[in-house]
């Protein structure tokens, strides 16, 4: 097997664990036990294997990726110190594709949590108040200083 076809079956195993929690959905609502957890609690389960339970971008699920997972602490810092809050918001959804972003490795959230919601108006509304309960849990954990430089 070549190490690409093996990355891409570590890479899909990992999602479908973090996808189902490790157990068959048997029906609509499985993440309604989810509907009052925190935006700390919600990056724990949804996020953190891939981007790292500090969110720096090194989660276990992070070593398998083609391309590097991106430290979520640095993005203020990345842009002159505004956090990009409407733009994390259409990543974690997912079902606005930003091309400019190039290709997507990681699930479409949005829409696995509105599916598993029922995949009604209620539902909707349940998954956006979840990502936006993880965005505003993003921001709280920006880190504005420069980190120091490597002096060799």
């Amino acid at each position: 097997m070549t190490k690409r076809f093996l990355v891409s079956g570590v890479y899909l195993g990992a999602v479908l664990c973090v996808l189902a929690g490790g157990a068959a959905r048997a029906q609509p609502g499985a993440f309604t036990q989810y509907a009052d957890y925190s935006g700390a609690e919600l990056y724990m389960r949804f996020c953190a294997a891939c981007h790292g339970e500090s969110a720096r971008g090194d989660g276990p699920v992070a070593a398998t990726m083609a391309l590097p997972v991106p430290d979520l602490t640095r993005l203020s810092a990345q842009r002159a110190g505004e956090f990009p809050a409407n733009e994390i918001r259409e990543v974690i959804d997912g079902r606005s594709p930003v091309m400019a972003h190039g290709p997507r490795q990681m699930p479409v959230w949005g829409y696995e949590l509105w599916i598993e919601e029922g995949a009604d108006i209620e539902a909707e509304a349940r998954s956006r108040e979840m990502i936006a309960r993880i965005v505003r849990f993003l921001a709280e954990i920006q880190q504005l200083e420069r980190e120091p430089q490597d002096r060799r």
